[in-house]
């Protein structure tokens, strides 16, 4: 059994920062792409950042530039730091894995919440 645990999540006033966190546990023999997507209720669930194992990145073009993904594959945990917040920015983030435990399987965290406010 494999989970995906976020924290980091709150709220915070627009032009702050927030760091977000998942950690992956369980029976994994290796994990492949991580990565963040945002949902607003009543809206579709967007990607908002990836990263290979290799460090490769991909950014969705809104939070280019301000967000930064980040992996330590030692510890098993994917991060999304996140400056320059903006109103927009407000919605529940999920993190995201291919794992392989030991055969290849997608697995999603509970999600965080991340409030930016005016």
């Amino acid at each position: 059994q494999v989970q995906l645990v976020e924290s980091g999540g709150g709220s915070v006033q627009a032009g702050g920062s927030l760091r977000l966190s998942c950690a992956a546990s369980g029976s994994i023999v290796s994990i492949n792409a991580m990565a963040w997507h945002r949902q607003v209720p009543g809206k579709q669930r967007d990607l908002v950042a990836t990263i290979t194992r290799e460090d490769r990145t991909n950014y969705a073009a809104s939070v280019k530039g301000r967000f930064t993904i980040s992996r330590d594959n030692a510890k098993n945990t994917v991060y999304l730091q996140m400056n320059s917040l903006k109103v927009e920015d407000t919605a529940v983030y999920y993190c995201n894995a291919h794992i392989n435990s030991p055969w290849p399987n997608d697995y999603w965290g509970q999600g965080t919440q991340v409030t930016v406010s005016s």
